[in-house]
């Protein structure tokens, strides 16, 4: 990956993190703002805060996060990096947010209903202003939506609004709108939660001079792949942030982010490794917070092809990983194994299914009896993400104590996720996290654009529509648990691993939720942090 400002959601695989999950690229831009900023000072205190655990007021917090350069923009609908995505939602709003087991939770909406065939919600917002004092009306939502929608335009949140009909859809008052849908979608507010779906003024076109947002900091300055500084919204509907300023700081490269916070030039570090979490750890200078089941790790199996075409293959494959090994040498055990399906610890999440072992001699079995004993086949990986290599290693060993040669082909960071969408036979794969019902759509049916695996069933593909179009959630989880034990005794994911995502802070930084996992409401959520 070369600097040119890149996607959080790689556009062919949505959740893979190409800059922030996957790769940092660029040197020590953005740390001459550090020095200048000086230490967060006490600011005006309120008076329970000193000492006794308490949040208090006052102070500027300074976040290093790898950036875009001079390409970076606060455009919330362009939001790709996760330092755009951590400026846009501290200067904006979405109707919804994904809470820590990544369904929605209302945010700007404050209630959503549909009607009896689940293809016309009717959606009501709360009282909220934007920083110029307008309040926040159906008419922005409907301006938001269609500005993300506009075919002309490469917004991110573009595909996740595509169940909507937007010509349609209306506002039936100003804190009233009826989203019309082109079929059933019982997971809609999963659609008001999509990643890049912010509420913007309407009309506003221009978000680089003088943003304005409803979110819980107004804008002060923007320097693209320098900084930005906010400053509290005082008005904000869910209570004023306890910060003075936050300003977000670009430092490309991990030690760079950590030295600033081991300096005092910055009081939080985003995307640490975990060889840096090990060395600061429980040492007393700095604190270490791991964001549990962040990230997906696995291999991805081409389905369609041989010899993973023949599903006593695939499940031979399944059982010649050792799951904790793979997690203990590629990710440095901060982890937890993994079970061959997405979304562990996610609404959903079919966690009654036993945890799979490796059993080589059942593999053996397996390869036998079809016909594939000394196989012989090629495993992509790259660079491109942190673990893939070590983990490609470490699987080729395992396999071949089941008599399995894996060749590791070692492909460009540049262009991996690009080459491995349709060539080769197994592939390095990862994702970050989403709903277990955006995995499904975007990844599992014949239509899906990003199938990697190239799973195409016709009859899962009824099962998600069959899930879609049931109101009542008890019965629609017992689909997906149908839909994942299909997976889980069949399907192309050896899902090996789930890693933390870790963030370093000062010791005086109070309220960062260990809880959530990266891409959710309570991740980089600096409204409600304060320095003691």
């Amino acid at each position: 990956m070369n600097t040119q400002q890149v996607p959080l959601d790689d556009p062919r695989f949505p959740g893979l993190h190409r800059r922030g999950f996957l790769a940092v690229a660029g040197g020590m831009a953005g740390l001459g703002a550090l020095t200048a900023t000086g230490c967060a000072g006490p600011g005006p205190a309120d008076t329970a805060g000193k000492g006794d655990g308490r949040p208090r007021r006052g102070g500027r917090l300074r976040a290093a996060f790898a950036g875009g350069g001079a390409s970076e923009t606060l455009d919330p609908h362009l939001a790709n990096l996760f330092a755009d995505v951590a400026r846009a939602k501290a200067l904006f709003d979405k109707l919804a947010d994904y809470g820590a087991d990544l369904s929605a939770r209302p945010r700007l909406a404050s209630a959503w209903e549909p009607d009896a065939g689940l293809d016309r919600w009717r959606v009501t917002l709360r009282e909220a202003a934007f920083h110029n004092g307008k309040p926040v009306t159906a008419q922005d939502v409907l301006y938001s939506y269609r500005r993300i929608a506009d075919p002309k335009k490469a917004f991110r949140a573009k595909a996740s609004l595509e169940p909507i009909d937007l010509e349609a859809s209306r506002a039936l008052d100003q804190r009233t709108v009826e989203f019309v849908l082109k079929r059933p979608t019982a997971e809609f507010p999963n659609v008001l939660a999509a990643f890049g779906a912010y509420i913007v003024p309407g009309g506003e076109q221009d978000f680089d001079r003088e943003p304005v947002g409803s979110g819980p900091f107004r804008f002060v300055s923007f320097a693209p792949g320098k900084s930005a500084v906010f400053r509290r919204n005082e008005d904000y509907w869910d209570g004023a942030p306890y910060l003075d300023e936050v300003e977000f700081v670009v430092a490309n490269e991990e030690s760079a982010r950590i030295n600033a916070l081991l300096g005092g030039q910055v009081e939080y570090a985003h995307e640490l490794n975990p060889a840096t979490a090990r060395a600061h750890e429980g040492k007393g200078r700095i604190e270490i917070v791991r964001l549990r089941n962040s990230v997906m790790q696995s291999f991805a199996m081409k389905t369609d092809r041989p010899p993973f075409d023949d599903k006593r293959v695939r499940e031979a494959f399944f059982l010649m990983a050792d799951r904790r090994e793979l997690v203990d040498g590629a990710l440095s055990g901060t982890g937890e194994i993994g079970n061959d399906l997405f979304g562990k610890g996610y609404e959903y999440y079919a966690a009654n299914l036993p945890q799979r072992e490796q059993d080589l001699d059942r593999a053996k079995a397996l390869l036998k009896r079809a016909g594939a004993e000394k196989l012989n086949v090629t495993l992509d990986t790259s660079p491109v993400a942190a673990g893939f290599t070590e983990a490609a290693a470490i699987f080729r060993d395992q396999a071949a104590r089941a008599g399995v040669t894996v060749g590791i082909r070692t492909g460009s960071k540049d262009s991996y996720w690009k080459d491995i969408l349709d060539s080769g036979t197994l592939c390095s794969y990862r994702s970050g996290a989403m709903p277990i019902e955006a995995h499904i759509s975007q990844r599992l049916l014949t239509g899906s654009t990003t199938n990697a695996t190239k799973w195409h069933h016709k009859d899962f593909d009824a099962l998600y529509q069959q899930a879609q179009s049931t109101r009542d959630k008890q019965e629609r989880a017992a689909v997906y648990e149908r839909m994942q034990r299909r997976l889980y005794a069949e399907g192309g994911f050896l899902v090996w691993g789930f890693a933390d995502w870790i963030i370093g802070t000062a010791r005086t930084v109070r309220g960062v939720e260990a809880k959530a996992p990266a891409n959710s409401l309570d991740w980089a959520r600096f409204d409600k942090v304060w320095l003691a």
